[in-house]
Protein backbone atom coordinates (compact mmCIF):
# COMPACT_ATOMS: atom_id res chain seq x y z
CA UNK A 1 0.00 0.00 0.00
CA UNK A 2 1.04 3.50 -1.03
CA UNK A 3 0.49 6.18 1.65
CA UNK A 4 0.57 10.14 0.54
CA UNK A 5 -1.67 11.56 2.59
CA UNK A 6 -2.62 15.47 2.13
CA UNK A 7 -4.47 17.79 3.86
CA UNK A 8 -7.59 16.50 2.99
CA UNK A 9 -7.27 12.54 3.48
CA UNK A 10 -6.29 14.10 7.33
CA UNK A 11 -9.66 16.29 7.84
CA UNK A 12 -7.66 19.93 7.91
CA UNK A 13 -9.16 22.54 6.12
CA UNK A 14 -7.09 24.80 4.01
CA UNK A 15 -7.19 28.76 5.04
CA UNK A 16 -7.85 32.06 3.37
CA UNK A 17 -5.37 33.91 5.33
CA UNK A 18 -6.27 37.86 5.44
CA UNK A 19 -4.95 37.90 9.08
CA UNK A 20 -1.25 37.72 8.68
CA UNK A 21 1.93 35.98 8.97
CA UNK A 22 0.76 33.99 12.29
CA UNK A 23 2.39 31.33 13.34
CA UNK A 24 -1.02 29.38 13.94
CA UNK A 25 -1.74 29.43 10.32
CA UNK A 26 1.57 28.35 9.24
CA UNK A 27 3.15 31.36 8.97
CA UNK A 28 3.68 32.10 5.04
CA UNK A 29 4.16 29.83 1.92
CA UNK A 30 7.68 28.97 0.74
CA UNK A 31 8.43 29.10 -2.87
CA UNK A 32 9.53 26.18 -4.51
CA UNK A 33 13.07 27.71 -4.64
CA UNK A 34 13.01 27.09 -0.98
CA UNK A 35 11.76 23.66 -1.25
CA UNK A 36 14.31 22.84 -3.30
CA UNK A 37 17.08 23.87 -1.52
CA UNK A 38 15.92 21.91 1.58
CA UNK A 39 15.71 18.86 -0.91
CA UNK A 40 19.23 19.69 -2.03
CA UNK A 41 20.45 19.84 1.88
CA UNK A 42 18.62 16.58 2.46
CA UNK A 43 21.12 14.86 0.14
CA UNK A 44 24.32 14.63 2.00
CA UNK A 45 25.48 14.92 5.38
CA UNK A 46 27.54 17.67 6.96
CA UNK A 47 28.61 19.66 10.23
CA UNK A 48 25.55 21.58 11.57
CA UNK A 49 27.75 23.48 13.74
CA UNK A 50 30.32 24.74 11.19
CA UNK A 51 26.98 25.09 8.91
CA UNK A 52 25.57 27.25 11.19
CA UNK A 53 28.51 29.24 11.45
CA UNK A 54 29.46 29.84 7.61
CA UNK A 55 25.81 30.58 6.74
CA UNK A 56 25.50 33.34 9.66
CA UNK A 57 29.14 34.47 8.03
CA UNK A 58 27.14 34.64 4.76
CA UNK A 59 24.36 36.58 5.65
CA UNK A 60 26.07 38.62 7.50
CA UNK A 61 28.09 39.58 4.69
CA UNK A 62 24.98 39.98 2.30
CA UNK A 63 23.22 42.27 5.36
CA UNK A 64 26.73 44.48 5.54
CA UNK A 65 26.71 43.48 9.20
CA UNK A 66 29.07 41.98 12.00
CA UNK A 67 27.53 38.82 12.45
CA UNK A 68 24.60 36.67 12.02
CA UNK A 69 22.96 33.28 13.36
CA UNK A 70 20.52 31.34 12.04
CA UNK A 71 17.69 30.06 15.12
CA UNK A 72 14.88 27.97 15.22
CA UNK A 73 12.44 30.61 15.21
CA UNK A 74 12.21 34.33 17.04
CA UNK A 75 11.61 32.77 20.04
CA UNK A 76 14.64 30.75 20.33
CA UNK A 77 16.63 33.61 19.80
CA UNK A 78 15.46 35.60 22.47
CA UNK A 79 16.09 32.76 24.52
CA UNK A 80 19.56 32.42 23.71
CA UNK A 81 20.52 36.06 24.02
CA UNK A 82 19.33 36.35 27.37
CA UNK A 83 21.18 32.82 28.07
CA UNK A 84 23.89 34.70 26.37
CA UNK A 85 24.19 37.93 28.16
CA UNK A 86 23.68 35.96 31.64
CA UNK A 87 26.03 33.30 31.41
CA UNK A 88 28.27 34.49 28.46
CA UNK A 89 30.96 31.94 27.94
CA UNK A 90 31.47 30.10 31.39
CA UNK A 91 31.03 26.79 30.82
CA UNK A 92 29.78 26.54 34.31
CA UNK A 93 27.14 28.78 33.79
CA UNK A 94 25.98 27.42 30.97
CA UNK A 95 25.11 23.94 31.78
CA UNK A 96 23.46 25.65 34.89
CA UNK A 97 20.62 27.53 33.30
CA UNK A 98 17.55 28.37 33.75
CA UNK A 99 19.27 28.70 37.57
CA UNK A 100 20.82 31.59 37.56
CA UNK A 101 21.41 32.34 40.98
CA UNK A 102 25.13 33.16 40.69
CA UNK A 103 24.77 35.30 37.82
CA UNK A 104 23.85 38.51 36.76
CA UNK A 105 19.96 37.53 35.74
CA UNK A 106 18.03 40.74 35.08
CA UNK A 107 16.84 41.68 32.70
CA UNK A 108 15.18 45.12 32.19
CA UNK A 109 11.54 45.74 30.09
CA UNK A 110 9.46 48.64 29.94
CA UNK A 111 5.84 47.79 31.41
CA UNK A 112 4.21 48.60 27.97
CA UNK A 113 6.88 46.22 26.18
CA UNK A 114 5.52 43.28 28.71
CA UNK A 115 4.03 40.55 26.06
CA UNK A 116 3.70 36.86 25.68
CA UNK A 117 6.61 36.45 23.71
CA UNK A 118 9.03 37.72 26.63
CA UNK A 119 8.32 34.18 28.40
CA UNK A 120 11.22 32.86 25.86
CA UNK A 121 13.41 34.86 27.91
CA UNK A 122 12.07 34.07 31.39
CA UNK A 123 12.69 30.71 30.22
CA UNK A 124 16.27 30.95 30.01
CA UNK A 125 16.06 31.86 33.64
CA UNK A 126 15.83 35.58 33.14
CA UNK A 127 13.71 37.21 36.09
CA UNK A 128 12.56 40.52 34.63
CA UNK A 129 13.07 44.09 35.94
CA UNK A 130 9.93 46.13 35.23
CA UNK A 131 9.86 50.13 34.44
CA UNK A 132 7.71 52.79 33.52
CA UNK A 133 3.87 52.06 33.62
CA UNK A 134 0.90 52.30 30.63
CA UNK A 135 1.17 55.98 30.45
CA UNK A 136 4.81 57.22 30.28
CA UNK A 137 8.38 55.44 31.09
CA UNK A 138 10.85 58.30 31.62
CA UNK A 139 14.99 57.96 30.70
CA UNK A 140 16.04 58.59 34.64
CA UNK A 141 14.04 54.92 35.32
CA UNK A 142 16.05 53.01 32.86
CA UNK A 143 19.13 54.79 34.77
CA UNK A 144 18.65 53.97 37.91
CA UNK A 145 17.02 50.20 37.17
CA UNK A 146 20.74 49.48 35.96
CA UNK A 147 22.51 47.74 38.42
CA UNK A 148 24.92 44.80 39.71
CA UNK A 149 22.67 42.12 38.78
CA UNK A 150 21.27 43.58 35.13
CA UNK A 151 22.43 41.17 32.15
CA UNK A 152 20.61 43.03 29.86
CA UNK A 153 17.84 45.49 28.07
CA UNK A 154 15.19 44.05 26.11
CA UNK A 155 13.21 45.91 23.70
CA UNK A 156 10.38 45.04 21.88
CA UNK A 157 10.01 47.13 18.34
CA UNK A 158 6.13 46.84 18.21
CA UNK A 159 5.81 48.81 21.10
CA UNK A 160 7.80 51.39 20.32
CA UNK A 161 5.01 52.90 18.68
CA UNK A 162 3.34 53.59 22.07
CA UNK A 163 3.15 56.78 23.34
CA UNK A 164 4.64 55.24 27.23
CA UNK A 165 7.41 53.70 25.78
CA UNK A 166 10.96 55.20 25.61
CA UNK A 167 12.94 55.14 21.83
CA UNK A 168 15.05 52.50 20.75
CA UNK A 169 17.97 55.04 20.44
CA UNK A 170 17.53 56.10 24.43
CA UNK A 171 17.51 52.70 25.43
CA UNK A 172 20.89 52.13 24.06
CA UNK A 173 22.77 55.04 24.49
CA UNK A 174 21.41 55.06 28.22
CA UNK A 175 22.33 51.18 28.47
CA UNK A 176 25.64 50.97 26.81
CA UNK A 177 26.53 53.88 28.84
CA UNK A 178 26.49 51.60 31.60
CA UNK A 179 28.45 48.76 29.36
CA UNK A 180 24.88 46.80 29.02
CA UNK A 181 23.71 44.60 25.95
CA UNK A 182 20.62 45.73 24.39
CA UNK A 183 17.95 42.77 23.27
CA UNK A 184 15.57 43.80 20.33
CA UNK A 185 12.93 41.62 19.11
CA UNK A 186 11.84 42.06 15.39
CA UNK A 187 10.03 39.22 14.99
CA UNK A 188 7.56 40.81 12.28
CA UNK A 189 8.76 43.84 11.43
CA UNK A 190 9.56 43.25 7.91
CA UNK A 191 9.01 45.09 5.49
CA UNK A 192 11.14 47.46 5.70
CA UNK A 193 13.71 45.03 4.22
CA UNK A 194 15.93 47.94 5.94
CA UNK A 195 15.51 47.02 9.51
CA UNK A 196 17.41 43.69 8.10
CA UNK A 197 20.56 45.57 9.58
CA UNK A 198 18.69 49.07 10.84
CA UNK A 199 18.69 47.80 14.46
CA UNK A 200 22.42 46.18 14.35
CA UNK A 201 23.12 50.05 12.96
CA UNK A 202 21.76 51.80 15.24
CA UNK A 203 23.61 49.79 17.84
CA UNK A 204 21.35 46.90 19.07
CA UNK A 205 23.75 43.80 20.47
CA UNK A 206 21.61 41.67 19.05
CA UNK A 207 18.05 41.68 16.84
CA UNK A 208 15.90 38.63 16.26
CA UNK A 209 13.87 38.17 13.12
CA UNK A 210 11.48 35.71 12.38
CA UNK A 211 12.53 33.72 9.30
CA UNK A 212 8.76 32.26 8.63
CA UNK A 213 6.91 35.51 8.13
CA UNK A 214 8.13 38.23 5.25
CA UNK A 215 11.11 36.62 4.37
CA UNK A 216 9.22 33.37 3.74
CA UNK A 217 12.02 30.80 4.79
CA UNK A 218 11.08 27.63 6.55
CA UNK A 219 8.35 28.03 9.31
CA UNK A 220 10.52 26.96 12.08
CA UNK A 221 13.40 28.92 11.25
CA UNK A 222 14.69 32.61 12.34
CA UNK A 223 17.58 34.96 11.99
CA UNK A 224 19.70 37.03 14.89
CA UNK A 225 21.65 39.65 13.60
CA UNK A 226 24.43 41.70 15.54
CA UNK A 227 27.77 42.00 17.01
CA UNK A 228 29.97 39.11 16.38
CA UNK A 229 31.28 38.51 20.01
CA UNK A 230 27.39 38.18 22.11
CA UNK A 231 26.81 36.75 18.84
CA UNK A 232 28.98 33.53 19.12
CA UNK A 233 28.38 33.36 22.97
CA UNK A 234 24.68 32.75 21.92
CA UNK A 235 26.10 29.93 19.18
CA UNK A 236 27.35 28.04 22.41
CA UNK A 237 24.17 28.26 24.16
CA UNK A 238 22.34 26.81 21.28
CA UNK A 239 22.04 23.54 19.15
CA UNK A 240 23.65 21.42 18.57
CA UNK A 241 25.74 22.36 21.86
CA UNK A 242 24.28 20.28 24.88
CA UNK A 243 23.10 23.99 26.35
CA UNK A 244 19.60 25.71 27.40
CA UNK A 245 19.22 25.60 23.50
CA UNK A 246 19.58 22.31 22.96
CA UNK A 247 15.89 21.62 22.14
CA UNK A 248 15.75 24.29 19.76
CA UNK A 249 17.20 22.19 16.95
CA UNK A 250 18.12 23.05 13.82
CA UNK A 251 18.24 20.42 10.38
CA UNK A 252 20.33 21.46 7.54
CA UNK A 253 17.18 21.67 5.54
CA UNK A 254 15.78 24.69 7.62
CA UNK A 255 19.51 25.99 7.76
CA UNK A 256 19.85 25.86 3.89
CA UNK A 257 16.10 26.73 2.95
CA UNK A 258 16.03 29.81 5.01
CA UNK A 259 19.71 30.80 3.24
CA UNK A 260 17.93 30.89 -0.13
CA UNK A 261 14.90 32.53 1.18
CA UNK A 262 17.05 35.27 2.23
CA UNK A 263 18.65 35.05 -1.05
CA UNK A 264 15.88 35.75 -2.79
CA UNK A 265 14.25 38.53 -0.01
CA UNK A 266 17.24 40.01 -0.93
CA UNK A 267 16.86 40.46 -4.67
CA UNK A 268 12.51 40.99 -4.41
CA UNK A 269 11.00 43.81 -5.65
CA UNK A 270 9.53 45.02 -2.67
CA UNK A 271 7.54 48.07 -4.07
CA UNK A 272 5.83 45.69 -6.51
CA UNK A 273 4.60 43.96 -3.42
CA UNK A 274 3.64 46.97 -1.44
CA UNK A 275 1.75 48.12 -5.02
CA UNK A 276 0.03 44.76 -4.77
CA UNK A 277 -1.10 44.67 -1.35
CA UNK A 278 -2.43 48.64 -1.95
CA UNK A 279 -4.71 47.22 -4.69
CA UNK A 280 -5.97 44.34 -2.71
CA UNK A 281 -6.86 46.78 -0.05
CA UNK A 282 -8.52 49.05 -2.17
CA UNK A 283 -10.83 46.41 -4.01
CA UNK A 284 -11.65 44.80 -0.76
CA UNK A 285 -12.66 48.29 0.57
CA UNK A 286 -14.59 49.26 -2.89
CA UNK A 287 -15.98 45.88 -2.94
CA UNK A 288 -17.69 46.19 0.40
CA UNK A 289 -18.76 50.23 0.80
CA UNK A 290 -22.69 50.62 0.28
CA UNK A 291 -23.57 47.91 1.95
CA UNK A 292 -26.16 48.38 4.84
CA UNK A 293 -24.81 48.39 8.58
CA UNK A 294 -21.30 48.25 7.79
CA UNK A 295 -18.49 51.08 7.51
CA UNK A 296 -15.00 50.16 5.51
CA UNK A 297 -11.62 52.26 5.06
CA UNK A 298 -8.40 51.43 4.85
CA UNK A 299 -5.56 52.53 7.22
CA UNK A 300 -2.52 51.30 9.18
CA UNK A 301 -1.71 50.09 12.60
CA UNK A 302 -1.66 52.33 15.21
CA UNK A 303 -1.61 49.86 17.99
CA UNK A 304 1.11 46.94 18.47
CA UNK A 305 -1.10 43.58 17.22
CA UNK A 306 -0.53 42.07 14.08
CA UNK A 307 3.38 43.38 12.43
CA UNK A 308 4.21 44.99 10.37
CA UNK A 309 2.52 48.28 10.83
CA UNK A 310 4.15 49.13 7.52
CA UNK A 311 1.16 46.91 5.67
CA UNK A 312 -2.13 48.59 5.16
CA UNK A 313 -5.51 46.68 6.21
CA UNK A 314 -9.22 47.20 5.47
CA UNK A 315 -10.70 48.05 8.78
CA UNK A 316 -14.43 47.02 8.87
CA UNK A 317 -17.53 48.24 11.71
CA UNK A 318 -20.58 46.72 11.76
CA UNK A 319 -23.89 47.90 13.06
CA UNK A 320 -24.58 45.44 15.01
CA UNK A 321 -27.25 45.83 16.68
CA UNK A 322 -29.23 46.31 13.46
CA UNK A 323 -28.01 42.89 12.70
CA UNK A 324 -27.71 41.23 15.65
CA UNK A 325 -24.40 39.96 15.63
CA UNK A 326 -20.87 41.17 16.51
CA UNK A 327 -17.95 41.39 14.87
CA UNK A 328 -16.74 38.23 16.73
CA UNK A 329 -19.68 36.32 15.27
CA UNK A 330 -19.20 37.66 11.54
CA UNK A 331 -15.17 36.79 12.01
CA UNK A 332 -16.35 32.86 13.99
CA UNK A 333 -18.55 32.40 10.72
CA UNK A 334 -15.79 33.41 8.25
CA UNK A 335 -13.55 30.85 9.71
CA UNK A 336 -15.87 28.28 10.29
CA UNK A 337 -17.39 28.48 6.45
CA UNK A 338 -16.33 27.51 3.33
CA UNK A 339 -13.62 28.31 2.44
CA UNK A 340 -12.57 29.21 5.79
CA UNK A 341 -11.35 32.57 6.13
CA UNK A 342 -8.84 34.17 9.14
CA UNK A 343 -9.34 37.73 9.87
CA UNK A 344 -8.21 39.96 13.09
CA UNK A 345 -10.76 41.17 15.36
CA UNK A 346 -9.78 44.33 17.19
CA UNK A 347 -11.06 46.08 20.43
CA UNK A 348 -13.18 48.11 17.05
CA UNK A 349 -12.56 46.56 14.27
CA UNK A 350 -12.55 43.32 12.28
CA UNK A 351 -9.41 43.85 10.46
CA UNK A 352 -8.20 42.28 7.04
CA UNK A 353 -4.80 42.07 6.04
CA UNK A 354 -3.43 41.44 2.72
CA UNK A 355 -0.11 40.92 3.68
CA UNK A 356 -0.66 36.73 2.93
CA UNK A 357 -3.54 37.03 -0.06
CA UNK A 358 -2.86 35.34 -3.04
CA UNK A 359 -4.21 37.11 -5.74
CA UNK A 360 -8.18 36.55 -6.37
CA UNK A 361 -8.93 35.48 -2.94
CA UNK A 362 -9.92 39.07 -1.64
CA UNK A 363 -13.13 38.87 -4.18
CA UNK A 364 -13.72 35.46 -2.23
CA UNK A 365 -13.89 37.49 1.04
CA UNK A 366 -15.95 40.62 -0.29
CA UNK A 367 -18.80 37.92 -1.45
CA UNK A 368 -18.59 35.83 1.92
CA UNK A 369 -18.99 39.07 4.24
CA UNK A 370 -21.26 40.28 1.42
CA UNK A 371 -23.43 37.38 1.90
CA UNK A 372 -23.67 37.12 6.05
CA UNK A 373 -24.82 40.95 6.26
CA UNK A 374 -27.50 40.51 3.14
CA UNK A 375 -28.53 37.32 4.91
CA UNK A 376 -29.08 39.78 8.60
CA UNK A 377 -30.51 42.47 6.71
CA UNK A 378 -33.37 40.26 5.05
Amino acid sequence: MVFMASYNDLGVRKIINAAGTYTKYGGSLISSEVIKAMEAASSTFVDVDELLQKSGEYIAKCLNIESALITAGAAAGLTLSAAACMAGSNPDFIKSLPNTENMKNEIIIMRCHRNPYDNAMIMAGAKFVEIGNAIETHLWELDSAIGEKTAAVAFFVQSEMLEASLSLKEVINIAHAKSIRVIVDAAAELPPIDNLNRFAKMGADITVFSGGKDIRGPQSSGLMVGKKDIINICRLHGYPHHAIGRPMKLDKETIMGFVRAMELYLNEDHQKRVKKWEEQVGHIVNGLKGISHIQVFQGYPTQPLTQPATIPRVYVTFDEKSLGMTKEDIALELYEGNPRIAVVVEKKYLTLNPHMLASGEEDIIIERIKKIIIRNNS
